[in-house]
């Protein structure tokens, strides 16, 4: 199955924890884990200075507990706790799909089961509170639903607009 991945598994950076204004950037490959940091500074010191960069395989990374505090201490407890998963080969293909994939996913599934789906991670409660999720719940499932509802959904929101004038037993697409 990990043929199905491309050369990165996964790749996140941002901004240092204050007070640095160091910028940071993790990617994990296939067989790497690697962590470059720009130092950001006023300083005459600073300026021109090549970024830093630390390779290392997979399985040094998970030996290394010095990198793995800096990542922690950068990016947090959760990109941490992914990247180890990735070096010891534990791949969670379903959260790497596309939001519209997992949208036309949500489609096939009752009101009752995304509800569900929402307590399984952060991503999940973010798509199934999205606005794109609801206007698809209400468009594809709600009888009665007419051209002229798109200005209140517009106003009010598509969630809203669903608990407001459909939502009656749990179910998409019942009055």
């Amino acid at each position: 199955m990990a043929s199905l991945l491309g050369d990165h598994l996964f790749q996140f950076s941002g901004q240092g924890p204050p007070p640095s204004k160091d910028y940071f950037q993790l990617i994990v490959s296939r067989n790497k884990v690697i962590l470059t940091s720009w130092k950001i500074s006023v300083r005459l010191g600073c300026k021109g200075v090549a970024p830093k960069q630390q390779k290392i395989s997979h399985h040094d990374f998970l030996q290394q507990k010095m990198l793995q505090q800096e990542v922690e201490a950068v990016f947090g407890d959760r990109i941490l706790e992914h990247t180890k998963l990735l070096c010891q080969g534990k791949f969670d293909y379903l959260e790497r799909l596309t939001d519209d994939i997992l949208l036309k996913i949500l489609a096939n599934l009752e009101l009752k089961d995304t509800t569900q789906l929402a307590q399984v991670s952060q991503r999940f409660r973010e798509i199934c509170d999205s606005e794109k999720f609801w206007e698809q719940t209400v468009r594809n499932g709600c009888a009665g639903f007419t051209r002229d509802m798109e200005g209140i959904a517009s106003a009010m929101g598509w969630r809203k607009l669903f608990f407001t004038f459909f939502h009656t037993s749990g179910k998409k697409g019942q009055q």
